[in-house]
């Protein structure tokens, strides 16, 4: 079951749902864009939620700074990074040892800005036809992509030139008919989610 969750990052509240089903795997979920409606309540975001929790993971979702009940506001991703490495502390501190950090959209975006304090990263339509990922740096950690082939947010065979600069070994996964949204294909994207980790 998850529980509401405060936490800070440096002087900001924010705010979080929190269930804890293992002492020391967790997984940390980031949301897409706050600047287009973007919160830890959207459906793939919850979805992530499902497909760790049915895998035994403590799971910790939280809105970005100014987004529902987090303080602040939208700080073109360097304080959102600082939000991500805010809830990575918080897990670590509670008896985490194995931390998956994984972000949907924009989510994955902040997400790549960091290197430590988890163990495995997922991305789940990184939008690399909307937002930079120039310079593509090594990404050891990345474990496992997902993208829709409907996506024009996060094309297929732009994320697949990225793949081979992020890390060739990490698990590619395409639905074939799925848009940006996954609208209608939520269960298939909770099921390779699964299959995954």
């Amino acid at each position: 079951m998850e529980e509401p969750i405060f936490f800070t990052s440096g002087k900001l509240r924010i705010e979080g749902m929190i269930a804890t089903a293992s002492s020391t795997r967790a997984a940390i979920i980031t949301h897409p864009h706050p600047l287009y409606g973007g919160d830890m309540d959207n459906p793939v975001v919850t979805a992530l939620q499902r497909a760790y929790s049915r895998q035994g993971f403590s799971t910790l979702r939280f809105n970005f700074r100014g987004v529902g009940e987090s303080r602040g506001r939208y700080d073109d991703g360097t304080g959102e990074r600082q939000d991500v490495a805010a809830a990575l502390a918080l897990m670590t501190d509670r008896g985490m040892t194995s931390i998956d950090l994984a972000g949907y959209s924009f989510g994955s975006w902040v997400n790549t800005g960091l290197s430590t304090g988890f163990q495995r990263m997922l991305m789940v339509s990184p939008p690399v036809a909307f937002m930079s990922f120039d310079p593509p740096a090594p990404i050891p950690t990345l474990h496992l992509i997902v993208t829709g082939g409907q996506d024009e947010i996060a094309p297929a065979h732009m994320i697949s030139t990225y793949k081979n600069q992020w890390n060739p070994a990490a698990i590619f996964e395409v639905l074939p008919d799925a848009d940006h949204f996954y609208t209608g294909f939520i269960k298939n994207l909770q099921d390779a989610i699964t299959a995954h980790i």
